[in-house]
């Protein structure tokens, strides 16, 4: 099967489509034929040699995955059929013809939804919900600012909030995405790079800050995330685009608002149980699949939409790496993968 390879760490150019074996289902498993995967900043890194993926997963690229079963490994439930339209959430191995899966990792595709919109799905949706709702345990009427609110995450996380009736605000870098995020449902968006968003954020709230905070950039904000997080509020940092590297007196401040950081990294947990969080991602993907998957459909109430920015097709990986470095993507840059 072909499949996005690099040979050594470094630029878009290392980039090429390379024929390798392909997969065969084990315990639990099933293969997907891949009609589309997506891209994430988790590749980006791991080309660059900085984010390897967690130990037995695929070091092929791709943390997301639509297509079809195209077969069932020993052991598997009959939750699934061959020919069955899929979508997975994988540690790797997306961007290829051919991905193993574990069974409880599928969702169906939604009717009338394409194999491009559905590649873009897996992994920012379910990020943006285990986020808010697993870690950050949103409430309505909460007040929730969602740094780079045109990303794919972002613009899910913006359509979470207000289906929990919670109120989202978003940074971003142009005009242009701010626009973006207003039509999905924000209900304030700032230029971070021509204002203080945290000096608009309290204007916004009248002083009263924001509840959570979805932080993917890290150190270059940890001051204007903390003068505009509430009292008791959660900041919940899920990257570090600026580096973790923090010079001040953090902790006397956050200690004074009562106010929590949490961390969260969704590809580096395990499939297998462990004694704090028992299939972890598996839960994941059963409660999204009950409480979101839905309203993706027509005629649900609030209706959910994927953003698809770009498609690339896989021979053209390199210029869709280079398209997500140039940060001008609003939602999900998605790779066709050829038949």
């Amino acid at each position: 099967m072909f499949a996005a390879y690099f040979d050594c760490p470094g630029g878009p150019e290392n980039l090429y489509m390379k024929e390798v074996m392909k997969p065969d289902p084990g315990e639990g498993e099933v293969l997907v034929k891949v009609s589309a995967s997506a891209l994430n900043r988790a590749d980006l890194l791991q080309r660059r040699g900085k984010y390897p993926p967690p130990k037995g997963a695929s070091d092929i690229l791709g943390l997301e995955a639509a297509g079809s079963v195209a077969g069932l490994g020993p052991g598997c439930s009959g939750q699934w059929k061959i020919g069955d339209a899929v979508m997975a959430l994988l540690s790797g191995g997306g961007q290829a013809q051919f991905v193993t899966v574990p069974e409880g990792l599928l969702m169906p595709i939604p009717k009338d939804m394409t194999f491009i919109q559905a590649a873009a799905i897996p992994e920012a949706w379910l990020t943006a919900f285990q986020l808010l709702h697993f870690v950050g345990k949103v409430q309505e009427g909460e007040k929730v600012l969602i740094h780079a609110g045109a990303s794919g995450v972002g613009m899910a996380a913006i359509q979470l909030v207000r289906m929990a009736k919670a109120i989202p605000i978003v940074t971003a870098g142009t005009q242009e995405k701010l626009e973006a995020t207003a039509n999905a449902g924000a209900a304030a968006g700032f230029n971070y790079k021509n204002e203080d968003f945290s000096e608009k954020v309290l204007e916004f709230t009248q002083g009263s800050g924001v509840d959570i905070i979805l932080d993917c950039v890290g150190a270059s904000y940890w001051e204007k995330n903390l003068n505009c997080l509430s009292t008791d509020g959660r900041w919940i940092i899920y990257g570090l685009l600026s580096g973790g590297e923090v010079h001040g007196d953090l902790l006397a401040r956050l200690l004074f608002k009562r106010a929590s950081i949490h961390t969260s990294l969704l590809r580096s947990r395990d499939k297998e149980a462990s004694v704090f969080f028992p299939q972890y991602k598996e839960r994941l993907v059963r409660a999204f699949t009950e409480e979101v998957l839905p309203h993706f459909s027509g005629g649900a109430s609030p209706r959910l939409q994927p953003l698809v920015d770009s498609v690339y097709p896989l021979h053209a990986i390199a210029e869709a790496h280079r398209a997500m470095e140039e940060n001008k993507n609003i939602g999900k840059i998605v790779i066709e993968i050829p038949v």
